[in-house]
């Protein structure tokens, strides 16, 4: 995903151009520091306390350069309006929230108003056209059969989406469509430029998994699945980048 994210960065901005990044739901703040670390001005927002705790508490191990650069601040996702001017922002990122939302819409609505004019909307979403994979792939053919008629599934975990430790859940979430979610970035001007997919592969694969030696190439195989046709389709998750009209 990082990689997909810096590829949509790299084709929109100039080299070298600060961002100003808003990370909503930023998790333990791993996709944040690795922005700032490269030089943007980062606003991290997050609800929950733990994790906000572990993004400050690795922020604080940081250069005094970097930790200028990010700013934290405790709340939800769904009053950036509050604490944040329209069109503030060039980069926004909501990675792994989406389905934790019962309402996603006015959400989505709300980050879209947070950029400038050509800015980038980054979303990380559960693929509901995909919800059956892992359980058909897990020889669990009762779950299989139930997903196919559903956009709700139970976790074994929270995922820190932007790449931290797993943290454990016990709540029904939610999923998105491809084909709903272009239509809501259509509608709030923020339309669709580029989509992925994320864990092609490897969501079978269970939390205490060992990290495989051949991890680079691990790392390729998903990468040219998540852009390619039909393999993105049933990706574990969706990347999806729209542009700010």
């Amino acid at each position: 995903m990082a990689r997909q994210l810096d590829e949509q960065i790299a084709g929109r901005f100039p080299v070298g151009q600060r961002l100003r990044v808003l990370d909503v739901g930023m998790g333990q703040g791993t996709q944040a520091l690795r922005l700032a670390r490269l030089g943007h001005q980062v606003t991290g927002v997050e609800q929950d306390a733990a994790m906000i705790a572990a993004a400050r508490e690795t922020l604080a191990g940081e250069p005094e350069g970097i930790r200028e650069r990010v700013r934290l601040v405790q709340g939800d996702g769904r009053d950036t309006g509050v604490h944040f001017l329209p069109g503030s922002f060039d980069l926004v990122l909501c990675h792994g929230v989406l389905m934790y939302v019962e309402e996603p819409d006015p959400l989505v609505a709300g980050l879209a108003r947070m950029l400038a004019p050509g800015g980038l909307l980054s979303l990380l979403v559960r693929n509901g056209d995909a919800l059956a994979m892992r359980s058909g792939l897990s020889g669990d053919w009762a779950g299989a059969l139930a997903a196919f008629d559903t956009t709700s599934y139970f976790p074994h975990s929270r995922m820190d989406s932007n790449g931290g430790t797993p943290i454990r859940l016990d709540l029904d979430v939610r999923a998105d469509r491809l084909s709903a979610l272009t239509a809501t970035l259509a509608g709030i001007a923020a339309p669709l430029h580029a989509w992925y997919g994320v864990r092609v592969f490897t969501d079978t694969a269970g939390d205490d998994a060992e990290i495989p030696d051949d991890l680079q190439t691990l790392l390729a195989v998903e990468e040219r699945a998540g852009r390619t046709d039909p393999y993105r389709g049933v990706a574990a998750l969706l990347h999806l980048c729209g542009v700010r009209g």
